[in-house]
């Protein structure tokens, strides 16, 4: 029996003040893309526009819209027989996105390094304080966005533009892979240790081993990923 995706948790409030500033189909295609980044539609389930439009009680025209700018994005692709299902990952696509962050978030610390000026490493600081506070408390729920927000400040402090811009890219899939490896106490923690290497780093201006330190810390999350992916094919 096709599983279909859950929508209990879609945000239906306010539909006519969302439609006078934006589409209908922009607010269902953004709440379905925010439902599969997060993970609360999961690769292989079913999204089934009659399903959908019913559920939120709009017609199959917003519907359409939102599931072909999710096809167009690669998040979900059409079924011979009708219907879309969420996509997951390969394994050439989880190594091609690691590869490429390890490189552009390696030179982003590395810029980040040398550009900081004096006080800027204070919000670096307070979101490694946070992370450790919740992990302490095994509330691991959180951490993959404290872990987002303190790499959207590391890239910021690289006063980039065009390398923040390429890094974001990479975004939506960066935080598919980050709830993977954060949900285990024990990755969790290197990457906490990791992140106050880091900040120690940066303080001394070591812009070489900020970077090496970075790649590392990327090629690790890989390999959590790749571990994670190997055991699913197999059962």
């Amino acid at each position: 029996m096709k599983k279909k995706a859950d929508l209990k948790g879609f945000d239906t409030r306010s539909m006519q003040a969302l439609q006078e500033r934006k589409s209908l189909g922009q607010h269902v295609f953004e709440n379905l893309k925010h439902a599969i980044i997060k993970g609360d539609i999961t690769p292989g389930e079913w999204l089934v526009e009659s399903h959908i439009a019913h559920m939120l009680g709009i017609s199959r025209t917003p519907v359409r819209e939102a599931i072909h700018k999710l096809e167009r994005e690669r998040l979900i692709e059409r079924q011979p027989r009708g219907g879309f299902t969420v996509l997951g990952l390969s394994r050439d696509d989880i190594e091609e996105t690691f590869g490429i962050r390890s490189i552009l978030e390696g030179y982003a610390a590395r810029l980040a390094t040398t550009k900081h000026q004096t006080g800027e490493l204070k919000a670096l600081e307070e979101k490694i304080e946070a992370f450790q506070q919740c992990l302490d408390k095994r509330q691991m729920k959180p951490l993959p966005q404290i872990n987002t927000e303190f790499h959207d400040l590391l890239y910021a402090l690289s006063k980039s533009p065009r390398l923040i811009h390429m890094i974001n890219g990479l975004r939506d899939q960066i935080f598919r892979f980050r709830q993977m490896i954060l949900k285990e106490v024990q990755m969790a923690d290197i990457s906490n240790e990791d992140h106050k290497q880091m900040l120690a780093l940066m303080r001394k201006r070591e812009a070489d081993k900020v970077e090496r330190l970075v790649r590392e810390h990327i090629l690790r999350g890989q390999d959590v990923v790749l571990k994670a992916f190997d055991i699913n094919q197999k059962n």
